[in-house]
């Protein structure tokens, strides 16, 4: 059947139109918002950034796909996220630089170099998170945070500002914390600041009132000191005696004030001193002895699978790190329980709560000897890194039999099951770009990783598979299990937790930032070719070494072979798939020094352009124009790296 032909003569024009039409509804134009990429180029012009300034050209927001500019976050077109961390980024950011950016719910400026007072927010309705800690900024906190109804995480620590502290009253807000700057004034007795901890606004000696540790100064209206004030407005010189008399016995009563302190402190460094002696000598039990004690007596075995038992106390609260405690130990407890898989630091389950939440609790084994006080350390450690990329920790518990962490549960499943699931029967196609939105995602996670590392010194992720790759209910891409090898000793962590081998673990039994580099080039692989890695494969199923395969495959030019055949059809996205196998094989260099670090990686992948349509398109291998010479040109520099 042939088209009319007025549609045949006007097909370009109906096709845009349509075009226009769908982005129009989503949100944004074709191109993005004009408004929005001004604003983001006055921000560009404000750091000066040599990387910034080369990474930040074209098109800032695709309707199609994610941004190709660095630590733009974007959706329909429009800009919905700014981070960018710890890159010493200097400037006086202009007030009025987010005001035409009204979609943004993410900014991050953390562990930079930005002065100047801080940004209005009063047309960033959408505004959820919040950090601008580790900076130089001056002068009082914006009011307009406080008309900010959906912020839920606001980071202001380690700043310079003044003044007195606005009256947050939002229910949403979750994290709050202004420690660390010259704020001064009691702190406002809303509830929403009077839920969180000193810890919050600690570092800042002229704050006071709750929750700060720092009682606030009233002035004396002592019945004692109103005569002498009237008297010596009437008379000035003959109560010069009593305001002696007055100092004098301030004087006499602050003496005996320091005195009893001074008692006092002698009295309670001598009964230490006998209390330990006694320990000592085993007369008395330790506090650790009779928390075990506690601990034996109320605690409880609970099942929580299929033969499973947990010892765990109900009594004993959980942790949050949120202020705000959603659920406690007793709801978790007669929570519904499923079991989602074993893995290399314990088995995890999915605990369905009261109200329909699904919460994720992951049961620890293997760690090494810790005291309450170091695992809480190292947990808090874990849950301040945050990043959009990265799954966050809501909460832990501990004690002598079980140390668990709950986090969100993520609704779409893991990267493993997106790749292989599904390949003998009927599965929906992982599109190139989808795959490609992957890729971005995973390398920001493990770059802030690595340049939080110097901050937090916590050992790199170690144990990046495809299974440890999430999506939640928007398909974003949230990189689990980070950190956990810090609670471990070196030796174990070693053995158990990095799943791509690189070569130097062989030899060595170390986790290193260069092993992750080398894992993510093998997850690029994997994700490239649809095949098992061996490394990465469950129980039962038979995976191949992707990197001796890959190396073989590009060596002898096995075009047709190399990429998944859900991807391989689609000629326009065929430069993204070489550039992306190039940066793999980057990656897996077998020398650790070779390796290109991940802010390199991440600036390499963030060039590849995803192509605008995600169409099938006839099978490459039948276009002449892309034949096995031309792919052994575009991977020369591949092949002259292969040793």
């Amino acid at each position: 059947m042939e088209f009319p032909i007025f549609v045949r003569k006007h097909v370009t024009f109906s096709v845009l139109a349509i075009l226009g039409t769908l982005a129009i509804a989503q949100g944004g134009p074709i191109d993005g918002n004009p408004a929005e990429k001004d604003a983001l180029f006055g921000l560009k012009a404000t750091f000066n950034d040599p990387f910034l300034n080369g990474n930040w050209t074209g098109l800032h927001c695709n309707v199609n796909g994610p941004s190709r500019w660095f630590g733009i976050l974007c959706a329909y077109g429009r800009v919905k996220g700014i981070v960018l961390e710890g890159m010493g980024l200097p400037g006086d950011v202009n007030v009025n630089a987010f005001s035409e950016l009204e979609e943004l719910s993410i900014l991050s400026f953390k562990n930079n170099s930005l002065r100047g007072k801080m940004m209005n927010f009063s047309n960033n309705h959408q505004m959820k998170y919040i950090d601008l800690s580790g900076n130089v900024l001056v002068g009082s906190i914006s009011k307009s945070l406080v008309s900010l109804i959906l912020l839920e995480k606001l980071f202001l620590h380690d700043n310079r500002l003044t003044g007195s502290i606005p009256e947050f009253s939002q229910s949403s807000l979750e994290i709050f914390n202004v420690s660390n700057n010259n704020l001064e004034g009691p702190i406002p007795t809303t509830q929403t600041l009077q839920s969180f901890d000193s810890a919050s606004f600690s570092g800042n000696p002229r704050l006071c009132g709750s929750p700060s540790l720092n009682s606030c100064k009233t002035s004396s209206n002592s019945p004692s000191v109103l005569p002498l004030n009237s008297t010596l407005d009437n008379n000035e010189g003959q109560n010069k005696p009593s305001e002696k008399n007055n100092n004098s016995n301030i004087l006499i009563i602050f003496n005996v004030v320091f005195l009893l302190a001074i008692i006092l402190l002698l009295m309670l460094y001598f009964n230490k001193a006998r209390k330990l002696s006694k320990i000592e000598k085993g007369q008395i039990p330790t506090v650790e002895e009779e928390e075990k004690d506690v601990e034996n007596s109320v605690s409880k075995k609970i099942e929580i699978g299929e033969g499973t038992m947990m010892r765990v106390e109900e009594r004993r609260q959980l942790i949050f790190f949120s202020n705000k405690p959603k659920f406690q130990m007793g709801e978790l407890l007669r929570a519904s329980a499923e079991a989602l898989g074993q893995g290399i630091m314990g088995n995890s389950y999915k605990a369905m709560l009261n109200d329909g939440t699904p919460i994720v609790v992951k049961r620890l084994r293997d760690l090494k000897p810790l005291t309450k006080e170091e695992f809480s350390k190292i947990l808090h450690m874990i849950a301040d890194l945050k990043h959009p990329n990265l799954l966050p920790l809501l909460a832990y518990y501990h004690s002598k039999d079980e140390k668990l962490m709950l986090y969100r549960y993520a609704q779409n499943g893991n990267l493993f099951s997106r790749l292989h699931d599904g390949r003998d029967g009927n599965r929906v196609p992982f599109s190139w770009n989808s795959r490609l939105s992957v890729a971005r995602g995973v390398a920001r996670a493990l770059e802030y990783l690595h340049l939080n590392n110097r901050f937090y010194n916590i050992i790199p992720h170690g144990n990046l598979r495809p299974s440890n790759v999430l999506f939640d209910e928007n398909d974003a891409v949230l990189v689990s299990d980070f950190g956990l090898a810090f609670l471990v000793a070196q030796p174990v962590a070693a053995q158990h937790m990095v799943v791509y081998k690189s070569p130097e673990y062989v030899f060595a039994k170390k986790v290193t930032m260069q092993s992750d580099v080398w894992s993510y080039g093998s997850l690029l692989i994997e994700l490239l070719t649809g095949k098992v890695s061996s490394c990465s494969a469950p129980p039962g199923i038979n995976g191949v070494d992707i990197c001796s395969w890959v190396h073989r495959a590009v060596r002898e030019e096995w075009t047709a072979e190399i990429f998944d055949k859900e991807i391989s059809g689609q000629k326009s996205a065929l430069p993204g798939m070489l550039r992306l196998l190039q940066i793999a094989m980057r990656c897996i260099e077998r020398f650790p020094e070779k390796r290109p670090e991940m802010r390199d990686v991440v600036r390499e992948v963030e060039k590849i352009h995803a192509p605008l349509t995600n169409e099938d398109e006839d099978d490459v291998s039948a276009d002449r124009s892309l034949t096995d010479d031309s792919f052994s040109t575009s991977t020369s520099g591949i092949i002259g790296d292969e040793r």
